[in-house]
């Protein structure tokens, strides 16, 4: 699944999502919508780890959408 395709299915995703990254809010996810560069900045965040490992995580979270 492309970004694009995340970013249209938000709303569907968005149990998965929580499930990831347990430590983001339902406001925080409700905020990003779908946004890659808002998800990477809030995993960076509340996870203390660095952009690449933030996109490292998005990109296997990505495989796992199909």
């Amino acid at each position: 699944m492309n970004w694009d395709q995340i970013e249209g299915n938000w709303k569907q995703l968005k149990g998965k999502v929580q499930q990831q990254w347990g430590k983001l809010t339902d406001d925080q996810i409700e905020e990003i919508k779908g946004n890659r560069q808002m998800l990477a900045g809030k995993i960076q965040e509340m996870y203390g780890v660095s952009k690449e490992e933030a996109e490292e995580q998005i990109e296997r979270f990505n495989k796992t959408c199909h």
